[in-house]
């Protein structure tokens, strides 16, 4: 399911890691979360889980939990290929982007 996505892409000068934002449109966490990663020059793609069929999220959220070992909350955001964050803590933020 997660492969099937559309994806929205928002450009920056950093490209890598690769990073993709699994938002609520109506979450403000989700809506900081991005702004952080536009301020800090960050390429990214995401989506809006609540603009989506309600399956299509579930299945989403339940691939999410599978392939990370832990409960999902928004943003839920992928970092490369193992890295994630959940939620918006900016210090978090920070030690896994480097910054």
């Amino acid at each position: 399911m997660i492969d099937t996505l559309k994806l929205e892409h928002k450009d920056g000068i950093k490209t890598s890691p690769a990073i993709t934002v699994y938002a609520l449109s109506t979450c403000g966490f989700c809506k900081r979360s991005m702004a952080f990663l536009e301020t800090n020059g960050y390429s990214y793609r995401f989506i809006y889980l609540d603009k989506i069929p309600l399956d299509s999220k579930t299945e989403v959220k339940k691939e999410l939990k599978e392939k990370y070992k832990t409960d999902i909350a928004f943003p839920f955001v992928t970092v490369g290929d193992s890295d994630y964050l959940v939620g918006f803590i900016e210090v978090d933020w920070k030690k896994t982007l480097g910054l």
